[in-house]
C-alpha cells in the first residue's frame, strides 16, 4: 500500500483502488505494452513451481514457459493482441490454462497503460451450475410485480443459487446510509431485516467502484493479503479498479470479523446507471465463488436492476398520468372560469390535486385562499415576508423549510416542506404547497455515533462498530421529498395559469397598455440601435482584414486582428439575432391555412444537410394544419426541430418526435428528443433573450431562438412550454387555438 495513513479523520477518503496487495486466493502479473513484467504479487511461488524470485523486468514468455505446455508459445501476447483490436477482453475472459496439474482462470483487464493477469482457480467451494440454476431462477425473481416482492422473490432465488447463509438486499439512502429491505437467512441466524447502516459502512469512493465492478468477492476475512511488488525507485502506483483480486480496505475487514461474517459477496443494483443498491451475502464461513459464476451472478443484477428501473418507471407514469389529468382539468376550468381563484380552488380538483401536499395557499389580486391544513394568517405574513426579502427563484422547494427560515420550526406539523411558485413578484403573487414534518422512527444496527472503539491498550481501534445490537433512533426535521414529478407538475400550472392571465386580465389590469406601449418603444429602441451597430462594425472588420495584408505587423499583432475579426463576427451574429427579435414585435401578421405536415417534412430534408443523421431517427404523427403566419411557423417548428436535432446528436440511438393533437380549444404540437436535457431549475429560463443552459455551453449557439419562438407563439396567441430531465431528453409544447 501506498504512504497514505488511514485514521479517523480520513478514512472516507481511503485510497481503496489502490491498496498495493490482492487477496491471496490467486495472483496477479501486470505487463506493460511491450509484455514486459512491471508488477506481480509476492505469492506466485504459491502457485507456480520454479518461478524466479524477481520477474520485474521480464518478458511475459518466460512465465508462459512454466503455466502450461497446451497452449502454444506468445499465447498471452495473442491475446492481449485481440483485446486491443475489440477494445476489450469480454470475448476473451476468463481464458482457461492448466498450471501444475490444477485448472485456473486467466482474467486479463487494463490498468492505465498497463494489462492486469489474473490467475483464479476454475473451481468454487461448491458444486452448482450456476448458469442453469439462474436461469431457472429468473422467472421465479420476476413472478410478482411490486417492488417488495420482487427484492423478496431475489433473496430467495439468490440464496438457492450461491447457498450463502444470510442473502439480503441493501439499499442506498440519498445520504450514503443504507437499510436491509429484504433478506433470507439460515434459521438460527437472527434476522437484520429493517436494519439501517450508516454511511460510514460503505463510504463514497466504496459505493463508486460498486458501479464500475458489478460484483466483489471476499473469499476468506482471515487470509492474508499478498504484496504487490515493482520496481524500488518506481513512483507508479497500480490502479486495481479493474482487478478481481483487488484486496479488501482494513477497515472493512475489521468490520466483518466484527459481525463474524467469513466471506462476502455482492452484486450491485442500478438504477439510471447510479448505485441504487447492493445484493449483499454473508457466509459465516470462507467460501470461494469462480469468475464464470461471478460473471453469470452480474445477470441477476442486471435483471434486477431492469426490473426496478420498470417498476419505479410504471409508478412514476402512474403519478405523472393523474397529475396531468388533474392539470388538464384545472386548464379547462381557467379557460371556462371569469375567476382565476374559483378555478384553481373552488373545485374538487384544485391546487391540491397536482402535488402530493397536505396544504396549499393562492394569494392573487391581494386575496390570499387556504386549501387543507396551512400555517395562520400571522404565521404567513411573517413567512411572505421573508420570501420577498429572500427568494429570486420562479420555482423554490424545500424538504427542511426550518434550516432556512428558522420561524417554521413553530409548525413543523404543518409546513416542514414547501414548494414555491411565483406567478408574480412584482404584484406578490404566489402558490405556495406545504408538507407535514415526516417522523420516523430508524433502527440502526448498533449506535452510528460510534465508529471506533477503546482496545485493551487504550487506544481507539478505528472499526465501525462491534456490537450490532439494534439501536433505535427518532429522525425528525424533514418532510417527504418533492419528486421531480411534482416540480415538473408545479412548473406546468404555472404557465397554465401565467396564460390565463394574459388572455384574462387585459381588460382588469390598466397597466397593460402603458407597459405594451413601453415594450413597444424598447423594441424599436433595440431595432434602431442593432441596426445603426452594423455599419461601424463593418468598418471595424474591414479595417481589420486590410491591416492583416501589413508584413510589417509582427505575429502577436497579427494573431490580435484575427481576434478582432472573430469578435465582430461573433457580434454581428448577436445583433441579427437581436434584428430577428425585434422584427417580430413590429410585423404584422399574415394569417394563412399552413399545411404543417409539408412544412415539417421541408426543415427535417434541410436538416439531413446540416447534421450528421445516420445515428438519428425522427418519427412524425399526426400534423394537423394551422392557421397562422407561414413566415413565423416556419421559424418556430425549424428552431424547435432543429434545437431537438442539435441536442440529441449525441445520444445513441437518437430519437426525435413530432406530433400534433387536436383538443377541444387548441392544436397542441409535440417536438420530443432524448437528448441532453434540461436541469428542472432551468425549465422556467429558457425562453429568455440570450439565457443558455450550462451544459450546452459547448454547442453552437446563440440563446435567441427560443425567445424567438415564444414571443411569435404568443404573438399568435397561443402558448409555450416544456418538460425535460437531465441526461434524458426535453418535450417542447407549442400549443395554438383552432
Amino acid at each position: 500500500m501506498s504512504d497514505f495513513q488511514v485514521d479517523l479523520s480520513n478514512c472516507d477518503r481511503e485510497p481503496i483502488h489502490i491498496p498495493g496487495q490482492i487477496q491471496s486466493h490467486g495472483f496477479l502479473i501486470v505487463i506493460d505494452n511491450e509484455c514486459i513484467i512491471r508488477f506481480f504479487s509476492d505469492n506466485i511461488a504459491d502457485f507456480i513451481s520454479g518461478v524466479s524470485g524477481d520477474l520485474l523486468g521480464q518478458p511475459i514468455q518466460y512465465i508462459e514457459s512454466l503455466l502450461s505446455n497446451t497452449h502454444q508459445p506468445g499465447f498471452i501476447t495473442q491475446l492481449i493482441d485481440i483485446g486491443r483490436i475489440n477494445k476489450n477482453f469480454d470475448q476473451i475472459n476468463p481464458f482457461q490454462i492448466d498450471i501444475s496439474g490444477i485448472s485456473y482462470y486467466l482474467i486479463i483487464s487494463t490498468s492505465d497503460e498497463n494489462y492486469m493477469l489474473e490467475f483464479e482457480q476454475t473451481v468454487s467451494d461448491f458444486a452448482l451450475d450456476m448458469q442453469k440454476m439462474i436461469g431457472r431462477s429468473i422467472s421465479e425473481m420476476l413472478a410478482d410485480k411490486s417492488l417488495q416482492s420482487l427484492l423478496k422473490n431475489t433473496v430467495i432465488q439468490v440464496k438457492n443459487i450461491i447457498q450463502y447463509d444470510r442473502v439480503m438486499v441493501y439499499r442506498f439512502a440519498e445520504d450514503g446510509h443504507g437499510e436491509v429491505v429484504a433478506e433470507e437467512k439460515n434459521k438460527d441466524l437472527a434476522s437484520w431485516l429493517g436494519l439501517h447502516y450508516p454511511a460510514s459502512d460503505i463510504p463514497k469512493q466504496a459505493r463508486d467502484l460498486y458501479v464500475l465492478n458489478l460484483t466483489r468477492l471476499i473469499a476468506n476475512v482471515n487470509t492474508i493479503p499478498s504484496k504487490i511488488k515493482t520496481a524500488a525507485n518506481s513512483q507508479s502506483t497500480l490502479d486495481l479498479t479493474n482487478a478481481q483480486l483487488r484486496a479488501v480496505s482494513p477497515i472493512h475487514i475489521q468490520y466483518l470479523k466484527n459481525m463474524g461474517v467469513a466471506s462476502s459477496f455482492s452484486i450491485s443494483l442500478l438504477y439510471k446507471k447510479e448505485l441504487w443498491g447492493l445484493i449483499a451475502c454473508h457466509n459465516y464461513t470462507p467460501r470461494f465463488i469462480d469468475y464464470k459464476s461471478r460473471e453469470s451472478s452480474k445477470l441477476i443484477g442486471q435483471i434486477v436492476s431492469s426490473a426496478l428501473e420498470f417498476t419505479q418507471h410504471v409508478e412514476n407514469q402512474q403519478i405523472k398520468e393523474v397529475f396531468k389529468n388533474n392539470l388538464d382539468q384545472l386548464a379547462k376550468s381557467l379557460q371556462k372560469s371569469d375567476s382565476i381563484e374559483n378555478a384553481i380552488t373552488g373545485e374538487s380538483v384544485n391546487l391540491l390535486s397536482v402535488v402530493h401536499a397536505s396544504g396549499a395557499i393562492l394569494i392573487y389580486e391581494k386575496n390570499t385562499i387556504k386549501l387543507g391544513t396551512t400555517p395562520d394568517d400571522e404565521q404567513l405574513a411573517r413567512l411572505i415576508s421573508w420570501i420577498k426579502e429572500n427568494n429570486r427563484e420562479p420555482i423554490y422547494y424545500t424538504s427542511n423549510l426550518s434550516s432556512v427560515y428558522p420561524e417554521a420550526s413553530a409548525y413543523p406539523h404543518i409546513a416542514c416542506g414547501m414548494l414555491l411558485c411565483v406567478l408574480s413578484r412584482e404584484l406578490e403573487e404566489y402558490v405556495i404547497w406545504f408538507k407535514p414534518e415526516l417522523i420516523q422512527k430508524i433502527s440502526w444496527a448498533g449506535n452510528p455515533e460510534k465508529p471506533v472503539e477503546i482496545n485493551t491498550n487504550g487506544l481507539l481501534q478505528i472499526s465501525p462498530r462491534h456490537s450490532f445490537e439494534v439501536w433505535s433512533q427518532t429522525v425528525s426535521g424533514t418532510a417527504e421529498s418533492w419528486s421531480a414529478e411534482e416540480i415538473k407538475s408545479a412548473i406546468r400550472l404555472k404557465e397554465e395559469i401565467t396564460y390565463t392571465i394574459n388572455q384574462k386580465a387585459g381588460a382588469i389590469r390598466l397597466l397593460n397598455e402603458k407597459l405594451r406601449s413601453a415594450y413597444e418603444e424598447l423594441d424599436t429602441f433595440s431595432y434602431t440601435i442593432s441596426h445603426d451597430l452594423k455599419n461601424p462594425l463593418s468598418a471595424i472588420k474591414s479595417y481589420a482584414q486590410l491591416l492583416t495584408r501589413d508584413q510589417t505587423i509582427t505575429e502577436r499583432g497579427q494573431t490580435l486582428l484575427q481576434r478582432i475579426d472573430e469578435r465582430t463576427n461573433q457580434m454581428n451574429l448577436m445583433i441579427n439575432a437581436v434584428l430577428d427579435y425585434s422584427r417580430i414585435g413590429r410585423s404584422e401578421l399574415q394569417y394563412r391555412k399552413i399545411n404543417t405536415g409539408s412544412l415539417i417534412i421541408n426543415i427535417i430534408k434541410d436538416l439531413e444537410l446540416i447534421y450528421d443523421t445516420h445515428n438519428l431517427k425522427i418519427t412524425i404523427g399526426e400534423t394537423p394544419d394551422l392557421q397562422g403566419d407561414p413566415i413565423m411557423m416556419l421559424q418556430v417548428f425549424s428552431n424547435l426541430i432543429g434545437n431537438a436535432v442539435k441536442y440529441s446528436q449525441y445520444a445513441d440511438p437518437a430519437i426525435v418526435h413530432i406530433e400534433g393533437i387536436v383538443n377541444e380549444t387548441d392544436i397542441c404540437y409535440t417536438i420530443k428528443d432524448n437528448g441532453l436535457g434540461i436541469a428542472i431549475n432551468d425549465l422556467t429560463r429558457i425562453f429568455e433573450l440570450f439565457n443558455r443552459m450550462d451544459n450546452v455551453k459547448d454547442i453552437e449557439g446563440s440563446g435567441v431562438g427560443l425567445a424567438i419562438v415564444k414571443r411569435i407563439v404568443e404573438k399568435h396567441k397561443g402558448r409555450i412550454w416544456a418538460e425535460s430531465e437531465l441526461g434524458k431528453g426535453s418535450t417542447f409544447f407549442a400549443a395554438f387555438n383552432k
